[in-house]
């Protein structure tokens, strides 16, 4: 500097102000480098100061609770009294005055008459309330249609009455975490659910036990269940890890992983009864297998095409609809060569970012689908004309189904908890 100035610091009597420093970078060959974005040093010890902090205080918490846990219950867990209440029923009694089951089918069902025609649902009827945090996925009993079960990210799976009182009967709850995927056998007598607590359970429907829990470690994001009735022990899960993995409920054992994919599988999607699988993941591709054969017998990837987070096949089989990333639904086939129908494709939602559900009427006329913005949009099967959209939810609409037997029923739910009921 010039001769005879006096750093003002110094003139002030001040210190020199000491410099931050960041925490030292290491070899940037290492794991653990960190380069220009490495903290400060003091900042470094204060996070660990408030970390430790709160470590104690949970400790204290958990301490207090466990000393306010009653001696008996102590005791009745030492006596091996105590079990896990897995589920809770809601109803009065879970038998009626004849002694049928609380989930029998209504006496005077009568199955779905082939030629029935489905129309689109009108206005909201009813809104089911219970879920704590936004509900993840809708599914009706299969056949008769007369119960409805929803999973949450409240880490609940609930069972309602779609024509009573319209009450929840069941909740099932043996999750730790948000439940991602539910699955009714062929028969609605059990059921599987995956969540993010990477358990993947086998419920028994009507007395809400879980029968077998199974795992691969790793976060399933979708599960699958065969769709021969002879053989509804066998499951296959999208995984987190980039397979798809095949379970057999009944030892519990990994029975084949289906392995290919370059990111996490989103979707597993029995074709041709059973005898061919399809698999889609983060990778964008979408991959074709034979049933218990890990070897791709097809491979569809194009530079055009976004993820795929949910593949629904059409009631008539013949056709596979894809929840496309690029706010589009676009259609396979379901058999054969799974060729891409360039000329069918449904548009005008927003999905982008989400895995938003799709639905059909059970005739095939209508495809639905819930959108970002919380609106339920159907559009004509064969002309892909949106024919009606209705504001469903507040926040995403997530998921749809529409009811087996009656003709304009449709069940939504979205993030904002809530369940609706449209005809």
């Amino acid at each position: 500097g010039v001769a005879g100035r006096v750093p003002v610091s110094e003139l002030e009597g001040g210190e020199k102000r000491e410099k931050r420093k960041r925490v030292k970078a290491n070899d940037p060959g290492a794991e653990d480098y960190l380069g220009p974005w490495a903290p400060w040093e003091a900042e470094v010890e204060k996070r660990e100061r408030l970390n430790k902090e709160m470590a104690e205080e949970k400790e204290k918490e958990k301490a207090q609770q466990e000393t306010t846990e009653s001696a008996a219950d102590r005791q009745a867990e030492a006596e091996g009294k105590k079990e896990k209440v897995t589920s809770i029923f809601h109803g009065k009694s879970e038998t009626d005055y004849q002694g049928r089951s609380w989930m029998a089918i209504p006496p005077g069902f009568k199955e779905r008459a082939e030629d029935l025609q489905n129309y689109i649902p009108k206005e909201q009827i009813h809104t089911y309330t219970g879920h704590t945090m936004g509900v993840q996925k809708v599914q009706f009993f299969p056949k008769a249609g007369h119960l409805l079960l929803s999973c949450s990210m409240d880490s609940k799976v609930k069972i309602w009455d779609v024509y009573n009182q319209r009450k929840c009967l069941r909740t099932y709850q043996n999750h730790e975490q948000a439940v991602r995927d539910i699955q009714f056998t062929h028969d609605g007598a059990k059921f599987y659910s995956c969540s993010y607590d990477k358990n993947i359970c086998l419920w028994d429907t009507e007395y809400g036990r879980v029968i077998n829990t199974f795992t691969n470690g790793k976060t399933p994001y979708c599960v699958s269940v065969h769709p021969d009735p002879a053989q509804w022990n066998v499951f296959i899960i999208g995984s987190q890890n980039k397979k798809a993995v095949q379970f057999d409920a009944q030892t519990g054992k990994i029975t084949q992983e289906y392995d290919e994919h370059l990111g996490a599988v989103n979707t597993v999607t029995f074709c041709e009864e059973g005898r061919r699988l399809v698999t889609t993941a983060d990778d964008k591709k979408m991959l074709i297998w034979d049933f218990g054969i890990p070897v791709v017998t097809k491979q569809i990837a194009d530079p055009t095409m976004a993820a795929i987070p949910v593949v629904r096949v059409h009631p008539e089989k013949k056709f596979l609809a894809c929840q496309s990333m690029d706010n589009q639904i676009t259609i396979y086939e379901a058999w054969g060569k799974f060729r891409y129908q360039a000329k069918r494709r449904f548009k005008g939602h927003q999905n982008a970012g989400f895995a938003i559900d799709i639905g059909y009427s059970p005739d095939g006329r209508y495809i639905m689908s819930g959108d970002v913005d919380g609106k339920l949009w159907f559009w004509d099967w064969k002309t892909q004309k949106n024919y009606r959209t209705l504001k469903a939810h507040q926040g995403v609409a997530i998921g749809c189904a529409w009811h087996p037997t009656m003709t304009s029923r449709v069940a939504t739910c979205g993030w904002d908890g809530l369940i609706k009921l449209w005809d």
